[in-house]
C-alpha cells in the first residue's frame, strides 16, 4: 500500500485537526468530486472514493489511532487489516441527496405524479375569473384493495430478503477495500413486499388509470400562457405518500376590441373630424358596459385618455389597473360636391389654401 497518499494529505488536514475540522473538510470535498456531479469522469470518482476511505479511517476515534501508529498497513487485508464501508458514512453527512450514497427506502412513502393540462378562457373570464370543469386522468387508488394490491382478506408477505426495506446491502473488493453499496432488491423489486394473492382489479400493482372530472377555480387577472397549480388533484401517492398536483396552463382568446398589457387594457377609439374638432360626449366600451366620457375640442389623433381602474384586476392584491383610450380620427370617405364645398370654404376661413385638385386623380383601390 505504499502507493497511498497520506489521508490527512488527502483531506487538507495535520495531524492535530479537530473532529469536526475533519468533518467539514470531508463534505466540502465529497461534494465537490461526487460521480454525479462528474459522469463519466474516472479521475473524480477516484478521489471520491480516496476522500471516503480517509474519512472513514480519521472520524474513527480508534482508526485514527491505528493509523497514526501504523499507517496504512493497519488496514490491508492483506497484512490481517479490515476494511471499509462507506454506505453509512454517506448515508449520515448527505441523506441520500446522491444516487449511490446511504440505504434509502425505495418503499417508503412516496408522492404522486403532477398531471398537466391546458384550458382556453375568454377574455372576460381570465379579467374576472371563472369556474371550469375538466376531464382528467389520473392515477388512483384501487377501490377494491384500497391500495395494498391484495386480494380481498389476504396480507401481503415482509420481503424475507430485504426485511421490508426494499433495498439490500452488496459488498465487494476493490483496491481500496471493501466497499458496501445499496441496491434494489430483486426479489421483490424494491416494494419491500410479497403479494401471494394478487388484487384481481388491480393485478396487484395497488392503483388503476381512472378518467375524471374535477373543477378548476380560474383566478381573476390570469394571463395568457400562465399556469395554476391545484393542489392533491393529480396521481395519488404511494406507500401512504400524498398526492401529486394537478398542473393548468390557461390560453386567453383574443378580444375582438381591447387588448390587454398586463393589468392594463387598451382600447382604440375611432371618431369623426367634427367631433375631434368641436368635441362631444361619447360611449366607450370597458369590461364594466359602456361609460361616457368627453371628448375636448381639438383632440388630436393619438391622443390617450386614461379610465382608472377599468383595467385587469390584479392577479395578487386588492385593486385592478385601468383602460387606456386611444383616439384615432377618421377621414371622411365618399364626400358629395356639396360636402367638398364647405371643405373648402373652411379651408379658406381658418387661413388655408384649399387643396388644388389634380386632373387625373388616381383610381380608389377597393379592400378586400
Amino acid at each position: 500500500m505504499a502507493d497511498k497518499r497520506d489521508y490527512y494529505e488527502v483531506l487538507g488536514l495535520n495531524k492535530n485537526a479537530s473532529e469536526n475540522d475533519i468533518k467539514k473538510a470531508y463534505r466540502q470535498l465529497a461534494k465537490e468530486n461526487h460521480p454525479d456531479l462528474h459522469p463519466g469522469d474516472a479521475a473524480a470518482e477516484a478521489r471520491f472514493k480516496e476522500i471516503g476511505e480517509a474519512y472513514a479511517v480519521l472520524s474513527d476515534p480508534d482508526k485514527k489511532a491505528k493509523y497514526d501508529q501504523f499507517g496504512h498497513a493497519a488496514f490491508d487485508p492483506a497484512m490481517g487489516g479490515t476494511g471499509f464501508d462507506f454506505g453509512d458514512i454517506f448515508g449520515d453527512l448527505f441523506g441520500g441527496i446522491f444516487g449511490g450514497g446511504g440505504r434509502p427506502r425505495q418503499n417508503g412513502p412516496m408522492r404522486g405524479e403532477n398531471i398537466r393540462t391546458g384550458i382556453t378562457i375568454t377574455f372576460e373570464e381570465a379579467a374576472f375569473g371563472c369556474e371550469k370543469e375538466l376531464s382528467i386522468a389520473r392515477i388512483e387508488d384501487c377501490p377494491d384493495c384500497k391500495g395494498t394490491g391484495c386480494a380481498a382478506g389476504t396480507t401481503a408477505e415482509i420481503c424475507p430478503h430485504c426485511k421490508g426495506n426494499g433495498v439490500v446491502q452488496q459488498q465487494q473488493r476493490s483496491p481500496f477495500g471493501i466497499i458496501s453499496t445499496t441496491i434494489t432488491c430483486s426479489n421483490c423489486k424494491g416494494t419491500g413486499k410479497i403479494i401471494h394473492q394478487p388484487c384481481d382489479t388491480c393485478r396487484g400493482t395497488g392503483s388503476l388509470r381512472k378518467q375524471r372530472k374535477v373543477s378548476a377555480n380560474i383566478p381573476a387577472g390570469i394571463d395568457d400562457g400562465q399556469t395554476i397549480a391545484l393542489r392533491g388533484l393529480g396521481s395519488a401517492g404511494k406507500n401512504g405518500g400524498p398526492a401529486g398536483d394537478l398542473l393548468v396552463t390557461v390560453g386567453i382568446t383574443p378580444h375582438s376590441i381591447f387588448k390587454r398589457d398586463g393589468s392594463s387594457v387598451l382600447y382604440e377609439l375611432p371618431i369623426s373630424f367634427v367631433q375631434a374638432a368641436l368635441g362631444d360626449e361619447v360611449e366607450i366600451p370597458t369590461l364594466d358596459g359602456k361609460i361616457k366620457h368627453t371628448i375636448p375640442e381639438g383632440t388630436q389623433t393619438g391622443t390617450v385618455f386614461r379610465l382608472k381602474e377599468h383595467g385587469i384586476p390584479y392577479i395578487r392584491g386588492k385593486g385592478r389597473g385601468d383602460q387606456y383610450v386611444t383616439v384615432k380620427v377618421v377621414t371622411p370617405e365618399n364626400l358629395g360636391e356639396a360636402q367638398k364645398a364647405l371643405l373648402r370654404e373652411f379651408a379658406k376661413a381658418t387661413g388655408e389654401n384649399p387643396p388644388t385638385k389634380p386632373e387625373n386623380p388616381p383610381k380608389k383601390r377597393h379592400r378586400k
